[in-house]
């Protein structure tokens, strides 16, 4: 069977229809409706991902991604909420989620977002990328080579920024947080401003050829990180 993905939903017919649409897609799925249930998944049988829901009926679903977060970190959580309020999706990337998905979705996001995060949670637990080179469009990270290009041109990054570029590219298409970032391109005991990552990213938009203003393959999502699209956005 495929990567194991733990379903926390309250809403019965959202969850066995993930289930049965995940299921066909290869992955092994389990679905649970109560944070008591999820806990008790999580220690008979810890997934390789969770979807998650914030709104259960005995509790937050926050509390089961800071479990998450705790005892497996290296396991992705991403929330699936109804609630669009930014305050409500940074509460679930600071409990320890990696990616949030607003309902109602598309579910060809929904398992491009999960086939992603399960690639970097890979790239984590076994020190290897399953991909040495990733293709996003016309834009090439040449991850073995340190190299970057742009409609076959070399982009001449600084280490930091190509690093910060990688990181990014490994999750095209998802939202990394400001935290994640920091922590994994510069490093977790870092007490520099966070305004740095903001000047790096403006940085990789210049020389990837974005002016200010222009649609950016680089999108930011105010209040929570950055997400580096699979393609440029046109105007």
């Amino acid at each position: 069977m495929g990567a194991r993905v733990l379903i926390v939903e309250d809403d019965e017919l959202i969850a066995s229809s993930l289930a049965r649409a995940l299921g066909a897609q290869g992955y092994e799925t389990s679905a649970v409706t109560t944070v008591a249930d999820a806990e008790g998944a999580l220690a008979e049988h810890p997934p390789d991902l969770v979807l998650l829901d914030l709104g259960l009926p005995d509790g937050d679903g926050a509390s089961i991604a800071r479990r998450v977060a705790r005892d497996h970190a290296e396991v992705p959580v991403i929330v699936l909420t109804a609630r669009s309020e930014e305050a409500d999706i940074v509460l679930g990337l600071e409990a320890g989620a990696v990616d949030y998905v607003v309902k109602p979705f598309r579910l060809a996001e929904l398992s491009a977002r999960i086939a992603s995060h399960l690639r970097w949670r890979r790239a984590l637990t076994s020190g290897v990328a399953d991909d040495d080179v990733i293709r996003l469009g016309d834009l090439v990270v040449d991850r073995p080579a340190r190299r970057v290009s742009l409609h076959g041109n070399d982009v001449a990054l600084r280490p930091k920024e190509f690093d910060l570029l990688e990181r990014l590219a490994l999750d095209a298409g998802a939202v990394v947080s400001r935290e994640q970032l920091i922590d994994d391109v510069w490093d977790e005991n870092w007490w520099g401003s966070t305004k740095t990552l903001d000047v790096h990213v403006n940085s990789i938009r210049r020389k990837l050829g974005e002016g200010a203003g222009e649609p950016s393959r680089i999108t930011t999502i105010r209040g929570v990180g950055y997400r580096l699209e699979h393609e440029r956005r046109e105007p």
